[in-house]
């Protein structure tokens, strides 16, 4: 029997310490150092989404989601790296960060195929019009007032790369003013029981319509900054490719999945997987492209059987999906988001600026656009609360804007600051003007009660 030596607990203790220290050669990360933080990050990611989101619930009256996108940044360095920043980046070393990204690009991806698998085409043929006024007041409006401001942020060192053309600068301003929070907006939709509502139908629409927009401006920016005109070429013209085999051939290829699920009353683990390898297909063409996987996700989602096959689908994906994987995309655009950037007077009131124009385009042109539609006021207010919401689609759009020296870190905090503010307004103000209203007169269900859940 061997006996412990005290010099047997000192290397004991010794090994405990450094357990999350890099262990290949050099002082670099080995496999084994990135699976044992995966799993230690998977679930710290997991307890604070859980908890944070509760917290959000019961006291802020704000969907689970958006205590999940607030979640991710107190794991980043704006709270945890600032109080405790040895053991954050411990946790969240750069160099693992590579595997959360595509464990965020799937969790987001599946989402939005969940989100178009409710997507109802009957409730955008009644609301077509209003729908593409609404997108395109969105989308116009936020540009024009991106003309305005940019002259102004070019004059104030640090925002925008040095040498950067007025046209670029006010092209990025523009997607960033224009962008709807597209997933989140997705889960406030579905959380707040406006899934099959004509009102939930038009806003999803608009913002899908709005996003891909955005995302087709950043390429031309990417490409007139130094990437190359392939990459617009690529983005637009591969998208709409793509966009337009899903939507007049997708339909009819998916057909015979539905008819297998309703025969057998459930759907096999064979349908599953052709299903899954339809969404990674329809994901890596929009990524490969240079539009975004959430796209193909949805546009695929749009096209698939209704009926069994979307309950069933539902009930296999989506809990793992919710719990598991989306909190990774939150937590990986919280790990490069940096609040403390905003650090006096004057940049504070830049960030103050840029907040309420950007209120001002998307909430007012989407409002006067539904009601020059038709909309009644009530409809109209819901619609602009819904469409001001940016999230973290924004601070994607705004990392890479960063990671390709277009913008500046203060201008890069500025716009994180918008779009938390727009993304944690977007619920109440909604419940304010439309939804308590709408749930007293029966117009919608009575919301979920609030729970971990």
């Amino acid at each position: 029997m061997t006996v412990a030596t005290p010099d047997m607990w000192a290397h004991t203790l010794e090994t405990i310490t450094t357990i999350l220290s890099p262990h290949g050669p050099n002082g670099t990360y080995n496999a084994n150092d990135f699976s044992i933080r995966f799993f230690l990050q998977i679930g710290l990611i997991i307890l604070a989404c859980r908890v944070v989101g509760w917290l959000g619930q019961k006291f802020l009256a704000q969907p689970q989601v958006v205590g999940e996108m607030i979640a991710g940044v107190i794991l980043g360095p704006s709270l945890l790296g600032l109080l405790f920043p040895d053991l954050q980046g411990a946790i969240f070393p750069k160099e693992s960060r590579n595997v959360l990204y595509v464990g965020a690009q799937l969790g987001v991806g599946l989402y939005m195929f969940l989100v178009g698998c409710t997507f109802r085409a009957d409730h955008f043929a009644q609301k077509g019009r209003s729908a593409a006024a609404v997108s395109f007041s969105g989308i116009t409006v936020p540009f024009l007032m991106a003309l305005l401001i940019t002259p102004w942020l070019l004059t104030v060192p640090g925002l925008f790369a040095e040498g950067i053309s007025r046209f670029n600068a006010t092209l990025f301003m523009g997607a960033c003013i224009a962008l709807t929070a597209f997933p989140m907006l997705a889960r406030i939709i579905n959380e707040r029981g406006l899934a099959n509502s004509s009102l939930g139908t038009l806003s999803l629409t608009a913002g899908a319509f709005d996003d891909a927009v955005s995302w087709c401006v950043l390429a031309i920016v990417l490409a007139t900054f130094g990437g190359g005109p392939g990459i617009a070429v690529l983005a637009i013209g591969g998208g709409l490719l793509w966009t337009l085999f899903v939507v007049f051939a997708g339909k009819r290829l998916l057909a015979p999945l539905g008819r297998m699920v309703e025969d057998r009353g459930e759907m096999s683990h064979t349908v599953l997987a052709i299903t899954l390898i339809a969404f990674a297909t329809s994901a890596f063409v929009m990524d490969a492209v240079g539009i975004h996987a959430i796209f193909g996700g949805f546009i695929l989602g749009t096209v698939m059987p209704r009926g069994k096959f979307t309950e069933e689908l539902k009930k296999k994906v989506e809990p793992l999906t919710v719990i598991l994987l989306l909190p990774m995309f939150f937590t990986y655009s919280g790990l490069n988001t940096r609040l403390d950037m905003v650090n006096n007077l004057e940049l504070l009131l830049i960030a103050l600026a840029i907040l309420a124009v950007s209120i001002l385009a998307k909430f007012g042109a989407c409002y006067a656009a539904a009601r020059l539609t038709g909309e009644d006021n009530r409809t109209a207010l819901g619609i602009g609360a819904l469409m001001n919401s940016r999230g973290l689609m924004e601070l994607i759009i705004i990392n890479i804007g960063l990671q390709k020296g277009i913008i500046g870190p203060a201008l890069f905090s500025m716009l994180v600051l918008m779009a938390i503010v727009t993304t944690v307004m977007a619920s109440p103000l909604f419940e304010a003007v439309y939804g308590r209203k709408a749930r007293e007169s029966g117009e919608l269900g009575a919301l979920p009660e609030r729970s971990p859940d």
